[in-house]
């Protein structure tokens, strides 16, 4: 028989604040984490902003030596684990050590410690690269840190699929529980890339907003909308077959009913324009359900002229008629693009919309687009009870995948 996979707790690091409450007050208020870079200098660079974590402090949850050590993605996801780990009152001891699993995704790794290292490797030669460049920048740093903390030792993962990456680590956890091979899985993203090499390469491809007014840059469905502003951050949540959170008299934030995944099979950037394989992935999160319960959307909506025409698409040719009737917001209006991070914050953001009864709104939706006509809750939150969610997660590759979560009742 299969489990009910509920949501026992969730932490984030996010440019809106270092935790999930002080990031949900600032969505709901429609104020923007985006501004002018100050990680590097950027005087030379075409693109100037970006969505960036303010006033983070790794110290707060690692050793100086540790922190050190671990690049700033790794901080990130150490820090939002905690966090989760706190909400759900999971106690982890000699007696339950290997069984909670970790999986804990990164699209991009640890960018920060490369972009360092190449410098040093240009300026000071071959004999001056850290021994620890390879293991602060594999994606797999981020779990194995988090094991390290923490002292987990069930199976520890990581994964990479791009934009879509924090959606999947929660959608493979999820099919993990239901089926029954474990009984509590710590999931999520990290990404932090907001670095000289990071920018420039986003930048070349094209997909960078050139918009030099940071509040205005990112515009997800608007008519002016001409690409993605970067972001960095981690979410994590605390996953459990629903029989466990009882049995330790957790509190249910939500419950996941539903994951979706497709590929393209297309283009290494550009979404597939029929959006076939998107709109797949929607009705596969939705297998078992009842699609006229779907209370809310949070849209990938990057902001590219692509994506969020495709995205549109998709949901029409899911939907029908009703998408018209659907909330639906992109948070990376205020957000940015946090990457490998970024399904997984958006999970978390519709766990707070079931709770709040608050739909977060679209910033900057401004200019009507005749390819994007459907309610994208623009500029200002919305009171809405919503008892069924999904979130929408994009990446290059042609990965889709899509969440279900749903107001848990027993």
């Amino acid at each position: 028989m299969d489990n009910r996979v509920v949501i026992t707790g969730y932490g984030a690091v996010t440019p809106l604040g270092a935790d999930i409450e002080s990031t949900w007050q600032n969505l709901i208020g429609g104020n923007s984490g985006i501004n002018y870079i100050t990680l590097f200098d950027a005087t030379n660079f075409s693109v100037k902003i970006a969505a960036e974590v303010k006033d983070f402090d790794p110290l707060k949850y690692l050793d100086p030596s540790t922190a050190k050590y671990t690049d700033r993605f790794t901080h990130f996801a150490v820090a939002a684990t905690l966090q989760a780990i706190e909400k759900a009152r999971l106690k982890i001891d000699d007696n339950n050590r290997y069984d909670i699993g970790i999986i804990i995704g990164s699209g991009i790794g640890g960018l920060t410690t490369l972009s360092h290292q190449m410098e040093i490797l240009q300026t000071r030669g071959p004999s001056r690269v850290s021994p620890y460049l390879v293991p602060m920048m594999i994606a797999d740093n981020a779990p194995g840190r988090v094991s390290m903390i923490t002292g987990i030792k069930g199976p520890n993962f990581s994964l990479a699929t791009a934009c879509s990456t924090g959606a999947d680590a929660l959608g493979i956890a999820y099919k993990l529980i239901k089926h029954g091979d474990y009984k509590v899985i710590i999931a999520g993203g990290t990404d932090a890339a907001i670095t000289p090499i990071g920018i420039a390469g986003f930048a070349q491809a094209g997909a960078l907003s050139k918009n030099p007014d940071p509040l205005k840059a990112s515009r997800p469905f608007d008519a002016k909308r001409d690409g993605f502003v970067i972001g960095e951050g981690a979410g994590i949540m605390v996953l459990e077959n629903l029989e466990h959170a009882l049995s330790r008299d957790a509190t249910i934030l939500a419950e996941i009913v539903g994951y979706g995944a497709t590929s393209d099979a297309f283009h290494i950037t550009q979404p597939a324009e029929d959006a076939d394989a998107a709109a797949k992935a929607i009705a596969l999160s939705l297998e078992g359900l009842n699609y006229n319960d779907i209370g809310y959307i949070n849209a990938h909506g990057t902001s590219t002229p692509l994506n969020d025409a495709t995205e549109t698409r998709a949901i029409k040719k899911v939907f029908g008629n009703r998408a018209y009737d659907i909330p639906i917001s992109s948070t990376k209006s205020m957000l940015g693009h946090m990457l490998g991070a970024a399904g997984a914050v958006e999970a978390i953001i519709c766990c707070k919309v079931i709770a709040e009864g608050i739909v977060p709104p679209t910033i900057n939706l401004e200019y009507p687009d005749a390819e994007c006509d459907l309610d994208y809750v623009p500029n200002k939150a919305r009171e809405k009870t919503v008892r069924l969610a999904l979130s929408n997660s994009f990446g290059f590759g042609g990965h889709n995948s899509v969440l279900a979560i749903s107001k848990f009742e027993l």
